[in-house]
């Protein structure tokens, strides 16, 4: 049986709920991660930073994405207790960068689809704030989770066992780019989500989902979230 995940934006909270099931149903499925780091550009600093009303009209629609694609119901809150073991930078950044959520910036948007009718799933989430901000914030959790090639999260008496690999992004555009591959494995089944983040200015695209769907729709999706009227 194949594992679905999908995963909020540096969050691995529905890895863990999709792989607990899993387990439940056994009882009865190369660039540094600051890349291009540096201080943001005069440009970057200059652009207007929007409203979170105006980062959802940036958000891929499934007209965008093409046949087969979905809008994921909207997965109901959870409230389970999560330990990380073996990777204390990311014990000390707290709940929210381990179980999901959005990041700590108040202008933001969230889309998530399925595609085919299949565990294949993506997700994209728009920021917007100073450049500097959403640098800081998006490298320190980036670095904290790569920064353990191995650890455990134990989330609702569920451990999982996480990998984590930092990748390129080959021709990407904007002004930072940080990517990562991660594998989750619980109960002898395993889960592959590609994430990668890339900052234009005041704007930070991240998209997340099964490797092949987030390098198909990369590009659509910073196209989009940065295009001007």
């Amino acid at each position: 049986m194949r594992v679905r995940v999908a995963t909020t934006a540096l969050g691995i909270t529905a890895a863990l709920l999709a792989l607990s099931a899993c387990s439940t149903d056994t009882n009865g499925d190369q660039r540094p991660s600051a890349a291009r780091a540096g201080k943001p550009s005069d440009r970057a600093q200059e652009t207007a930073v929007l409203s979170s009303a105006a980062l959802e009209s940036r958000l891929l629609d499934p007209s965008d994405l093409g046949r087969g694609y979905l809008p994921k119901p909207e997965r109901p809150a959870q409230h389970d207790d999560v330990t990380v073991l073996g990777c204390a930078a990311l014990s000390e950044l707290g709940g929210d960068a381990v179980t999901g959520g959005t990041l700590a910036f108040p202008r933001e948007a969230k889309a998530d689809f399925t595609y085919g009718g299949s565990s294949s799933e993506i997700s994209e989430e728009l920021y917007s704030d100073s450049a500097k901000k959403l640098s800081d914030g998006i490298a320190r959790v980036f670095d904290a989770m790569t920064g353990c090639p191995t650890y455990q999260v134990v989330s609702g008496g569920t451990p999982v066992d996480v990998a984590s690999q930092k990748l390129t992004v080959p021709n990407a555009g904007g002004d930072q780019q940080w990517s990562q591959l991660l594998t989750f494995t619980a109960a002898g089944r395993s889960s592959v989500v590609k994430q990668t983040a890339i900052r234009d200015g005041n704007l930070l695209v991240i998209v997340s989902g099964s490797p092949a769907l987030v390098d198909r729709h990369l590009d659509k999706a910073l196209a989009k979230a940065t295009e001007t009227s």
